[in-house]
């Protein structure tokens, strides 16, 4: 038997286009031959789901996992990606993505360590995604993940444009953190959730929200204001109504309730824990939407047709 170096592996990752572990564990596989090795990646489907890499996966699904674990909860949500929207309604890539966010649930890390995890079947998130792509044949990929969790309270979730129970194109966690009763606090988890897919606000409260994106506004908003040719200190005044306005359309804690526009998400939540008799505070929240900061490939062949005959 060859012994298994690092160069073999690299050699066979180079010929291939598998994982190196998977490189690797062909080679032990098959006595360190390099050509067995090779089959053996061809025949699990390995060397072509790598071959499929460098495609633009941005259809797929948002999943998002809930546990009940006493007086608190934990909740998961994952966007796994495939180049088409068919997958999507793929119950082989639907069963995979529920795996994958459940999975989730006791993993603290990105997708890295999600990739790592163990699923309930047993095996690696990694090894299951690289089984998918070969069994399906398309290129995908577990983009992005977020966890929360509350010693007490609740985490509620919404998924958007629903393909199936838990699984749709926007997924939403909202944390809620206190003692009030369990139910009530997910019902209003679930209220909020809803509005964060519909507003997609930029953050929690004031103190989180990116600091440089306030100055931009800012910066933007005096400019605007100096124009009016007002005295200095009225337009300072202008700028900070501005900035308040800008707070009041980005920042959840202060946007008005969808549902209920006469008050904000935070007299939504003051009234809640009131009617509670307990304080209780939205601790955090996540959204993820399906494929949005992937840059996809044009496939308008027209155009393409077009402007190789000179016609566009």
């Amino acid at each position: 038997m060859a012994e298994i170096t690092a160069g073999l592996v690299k050699e066979l990752r180079e010929k291939s286009g598998a994982g190196m572990m998977d490189c690797k564990k062909a080679l032990q596989e098959n006595g360190g031959e390099l050509d067995a090795a090779m089959d053996w990646l061809r025949t699990k489907g390995l060397s072509k789901a790598a071959k499929k890499a460098d495609r633009v996966a941005a259809e797929g699904l948002v999943a998002v996992a809930l546990r009940n674990d006493g007086a608190g909860m934990t909740g998961a949500v994952i966007e796994l990606n495939a180049e088409t929207d068919f997958v999507a309604r793929n119950e082989l890539f639907q069963n995979a993505a529920r795996t994958i966010a459940a999975a989730a649930l006791d993993v603290e890390g990105g997708v890295d360590a999600i990739g790592q995890a163990k699923t309930k079947d047993g095996e690696s998130v990694a090894d299951l995604v690289t089984g998918l792509i070969a069994t399906i044949g398309e290129n995908m990929m577990l983009r992005r993940a977020a966890r929360f969790q509350v010693a007490q309270g609740a985490i509620a979730s919404y998924v958007h444009n629903a393909t199936a129970p838990e699984l749709g194109r926007i997924g939403v966690l909202v944390a809620i953190e206190g003692a009030g009763d369990q139910a009530k606090l997910q019902e209003l988890g679930r209220k909020i959730a809803m509005h964060v897919a519909a507003t997609a606000p930029l953050s929690l409260s004031t103190a989180d929200l990116d600091p440089a994106a306030v100055e931009r506004e800012r910066a933007i908003f005096a400019e605007q204001a100096a124009e009016s040719g007002k005295p200095a200190n009225v337009v300072e005044k202008m700028v900070e109504g501005r900035i308040r306005k800008f707070y009041e359309e980005v920042v959840l804690l202060k946007q008005s309730f969808v549902m209920e526009p006469d008050k904000t998400v935070e007299q939504l939540v003051a009234e809640v824990g009131k009617a509670l008799g307990a304080p209780i505070a939205v601790k955090g929240f996540v959204r993820l939407a399906l494929g949005e900061g992937v840059e996809k490939k044009s496939e308008d062949f027209a155009a393409e047709v077009a402007a190789v005959s000179g016609q566009g």
